[in-house]
């Protein structure tokens, strides 16, 4: 590995449809150590494997505005997934309600 980060943003999963901005200092073989310079205290750095980074550029401006722009990605979808959370809990009643059914029926013999 070069002395050199080519993108050393990269944002990294912080909550569903949030990433906080890291600041990649090294790499080696599969892992990053760095700090997140956005959070209010400093810690000591962290080490993560490569796979814990969603995404990488090469300014933190380029990172943040990419974080701040993914938010509306993700709200494009929350309509389909409130539908499908909607019918999963339909299919959820419907197997309790069979279970119990059948329970009762079962109990009459």
């Amino acid at each position: 590995m070069s002395g050199q980060i080519a993108k050393p943003w990269a944002l990294m999963r912080h909550h569903a449809g949030w990433a906080d901005v890291f600041l990649i200092e090294s790499e080696s073989g599969d892992s990053i150590t760095g700090l997140y310079p956005d959070r209010e205290t400093q810690g000591p750095q962290v080490s993560y494997s490569n796979r814990a980074v969603l995404a990488r550029f090469p300014t933190l401006e380029a990172a943040r505005a990419a974080r701040e722009s993914g938010v509306s990605e993700w709200r494009k979808h929350d309509a389909a997934v409130r539908e499908a959370e909607d019918a999963l809990r339909k299919a959820e009643q419907s197997r309790e309600d069979a279970w119990v059914a059948w329970l009762r029926k079962e109990s009459e013999k």
